[in-house]
């Protein structure tokens, strides 16, 4: 399997044979690169472009399309506005982008939030948990979704020339056989008390408490971080790459100025299903996790 998975097109009228091949590389744990493909910014939008604009202890505008709703401002910024454009302009685009090159995926994905990413990521002082410079698969406390698949669309807006550099490391499989035995069951009624205690949003099922949990031991283990098999990828501005966030292991380690974009796509919707890691960790506990 190749970690990058590369296209040269640069416009989405992509042919049927690839389209087939990026499915097949995406789900299996690819990331599909895209050189030539870009998020054209405006020259309006270029004010939005400094970290300055965020509302203290905020690291994203982000901006949720069915409430229109845009988050992570300055309370008085004046460039509200301005920012729901510029993200309902890449969701636009993120959107026509899956639906192209993704057909088997149209009409069964829900849209979730777009992010402007302002800030420099090196050297950003988090917890460990919310290191994104660890390694790590995506899975979220508060947002459970009972293995649905999180599909995600980066673009590299920065205007001074930065790549965003990102590692990979080994794949889903040997994630979770490496950190399932450290793991134990939720206790009886774990779920829904974390609901009922507004801990989480919706209830979470065993694969969340999982997926959470080998999160949280991929970022916790410096020994992992150092030495577990990995890659080094730098996305040059002006460049976008799709990656499923909730099976390939990755950390962002520099970059600034990205634009994401969210999708929750269900596994009955893959073309190849079995990679899913619900369907990985089924396999490997031999049992049903939602």
């Amino acid at each position: 399997m190749r970690l990058i998975h590369t296209l040269d097109e640069a416009n989405i009228n992509f042919s049927n044979d690839t389209c087939n091949e990026s499915t097949l590389a995406l789900e299996v744990g690819s990331v599909v690169y895209l050189p030539k493909l870009t998020f054209n910014l405006l020259d309006a939008d270029k004010v939005l472009l400094s970290p300055d604009l965020l509302k203290p202890g905020s690291k994203n505008i982000s901006y949720v399309p069915d409430k229109k709703l845009v988050r992570g401002l300055q309370d008085d910024s004046p460039h509200l506005d301005q920012a729901q454009a510029m993200l309902e302009r890449y969701v636009a685009y993120a959107k026509d982008l899956v639906d192209s090159l993704f057909p088997h995926y149209k009409g069964h994905y829900e849209i979730g939030k777009a992010s402007l990413r302002p800030v420099e990521i090196r050297g950003r002082q988090t917890s460990y948990r919310k290191d994104d410079t660890r390694l790590h698969v995506d899975a979220f406390p508060s947002n459970p979704n009972q293995g649905m698949r999180l599909l995600r669309v980066f673009c590299n807006i920065n205007p001074n020339n930065q790549s965003r550099h990102w590692r990979v490391g080994e794949p889903f499989a040997s994630v979770a056989s490496r950190f399932l035995p450290t793991i134990s069951k939720p206790f009886p009624g774990k779920h829904a008390l974390l609901k009922a205690f507004g801990v989480t949003k919706t209830a979470r099922s065993d694969y969340d408490h999982y997926m959470l949990q080998m999160h949280n031991r991929m970022k916790a283990d410096m020994n992992y971080q150092k030495g577990v098999e990995q890659s080094e990828f730098h996305f040059p501005p002006q460049t976008t790459w799709v990656v499923f966030t909730d099976l390939v292991s990755h950390a962002a380690m520099s970059g600034q100025y990205v634009l994401e974009q969210t999708f929750y796509l269900p596994v009955e919707a893959m073309k190849y299903p079995d990679q899913a890691p619900i369907r990985i960790l089924e396999e490997i506990m031999q049992r049903k996790l939602a």
